[in-house]
């Protein structure tokens, strides 16, 4: 099972920009997925959620600016970043609470590898 994430890159200040992470492998569910970021120098923190059945819950300093959303036919995530500023400015990850194929019962978390996004004019 891969996590791969995309749509990281250079983006002004009020712009857009949308991050896509697809789940691939043998997969049979998933829970819940997110977005995490890093900045520099700070301790990894949770962007959004979404569950299976589409909640979703935001950090405080993103809500109205972001969206989470996923494709569960394609075992996709996205977040659409609206109005970003440069204090979103990090790494951003996307997770999966995910059960594989292949006769395992349990859940288990697997992380993306990455993806940079800058916020500067």
């Amino acid at each position: 099972v891969q996590l791969q994430a995309s749509g990281g890159g250079l983006v002004q200040p009020g712009g857009s920009l949308r991050l896509s992470c697809a789940a691939s492998g043998s997969i049979f569910s998933i829970n819940d997925m997110g977005w995490y970021r890093q900045a520099p120098g700070k301790q990894r923190e949770l962007v959004a959620t979404i569950t299976s059945g589409g909640s979703t819950s935001y950090l405080d300093s993103v809500k109205g600016r972001f969206t989470i959303s996923r494709d569960n036919a394609k075992n996709t995530v996205y977040l659409q970043m609206n109005s970003p500023k440069p204090e979103d400015t990090a790494v951003y990850y996307c997770n999966a609470d995910l059960r594989p194929g292949g006769g395992i019962l349990s859940y288990r978390h697997y992380w993306g590898q990455g993806t940079q996004v800058t916020v500067s004019s």
